[in-house]
């Protein structure tokens, strides 16, 4: 069994939102080449597939998977909100390859492929609701990530974690009346979105919101993760463990405002990785969100995906 997949496309390049966009392409080739390196030499690199209208169907309304896909300009750029959503003539293909990255890699972990996945695509996708596109996001592959495995892997509990510095709205609002879906959330607060809030709990207390304040630094972000996340995952017992893997939350990121290191994102790869073992035979397919500052998005990238390389049966090199 390999230890980690990375499934990536370059198709994910050419989601092009504008000369001055933060989402921007280079994101993707800091993360890859970040990977390319002698530490990852046995790392299993996979070309994402195309997802399919199905897929994107267990989450997003079929209006609006229609809208985007007659929307897809074939020159200049097409706003789906106030400015912050953009699509350009490779968006479609791209946001198709996150999907399809998504539910290969829950595949690949269920069929005893891999221990865990890391999908290296763009755009991200959290904050994208059923019938909305918002926050860069356009279609929610970590919430599509997840009812497929619930829906054709046949699970009964499967768990998203988002520690992106924004709350993943649309993945709440996705699972907010589902029981059998997890959602679990660090965020800076108050802050874009706006949601988030402690009280937000869901159906069935299926929905965890850990809301920290600016400045926010790893102390007070690992004593928060431990107190409250982590023992609702252990109690929630998932048979499989997605990851919304945003690095915004870096003290270098220009978009936000809390302090974390390189080691507070290897650190809670590591806990949610010993729940994992506990769990669900340490299944995790990680999707990366946001995260605006280069050089901390490659440096963030790799102590994540380090310890993933550490799952039980790995032999990085």
């Amino acid at each position: 069994m390999t230890t980690t997949i990375v499934y990536t496309h370059t198709a994910c390049l050419e989601h092009r939102p504008g000369p001055h966009h933060p989402e921007s392409p280079e994101r993707l080739t800091a993360v890859v080449e970040a990977l390319r390196t002698p530490e990852f030499a046995s790392l299993e690199w996979r070309d994402a597939p195309m997802g399919t209208v199905e897929q994107v169907q267990l989450i997003h309304d079929a209006d609006y998977i229609d809208e985007i896909a007659q929307g897809a300009p074939t020159k200049g750029y097409v706003a789906l909100d106030a400015g912050d959503t953009i699509m350009s003539p490779g968006s479609w293909e791209a946001v198709m390859r996150c999907v399809g990255a998504a539910c290969a890699g829950v595949d690949a972990v269920m069929d005893g492929h891999a221990r865990n996945v890391f999908c290296a695509t763009r755009p991200c996708g959290h904050h994208a609701e059923p019938a909305k596109a918002m926050g860069f996001c356009i279609f929610n592959q970590a919430a599509i990530a997840a009812a497929y495995a619930y829906e054709v892997h046949k699970l009964e509990r499967v768990a998203v974690v988002d520690f992106d510095v924004h709350h993943g709205n649309g993945t709440q609002e996705a699972f907010f009346n589902r029981p059998e879906l997890f959602y679990a959330s660090s965020h800076q607060s108050p802050f874009y979105p706006g949601t988030g809030a402690r009280s937000e709990t869901g159906v069935n207390h299926n929905i965890v919101n850990v809301p920290l304040p600016r400045g926010c630094d790893s102390a007070q972000f690992r004593a928060a993760i431990s107190a409250q996340i982590l023992p609702a995952l252990r109690a929630f017992a998932p048979e499989i463990l997605i990851l919304s893997t945003g690095f915004d939350a870096h003290r270098s990121d220009p978009l936000a405002g809390m302090n974390l290191e390189d080691s507070d994102f290897q650190w809670i790869t590591e806990e949610l990785m010993q729940i994992a073992d506990e769990t669900c035979d340490g299944r995790i397919v990680s999707i990366l969100e946001g995260g605006y500052s280069l050089n901390a998005l490659a440096t963030s990238t790799v102590a994540h995906v380090s310890a993933l390389m550490q799952a039980e049966g790995s032999s990085p090199a």
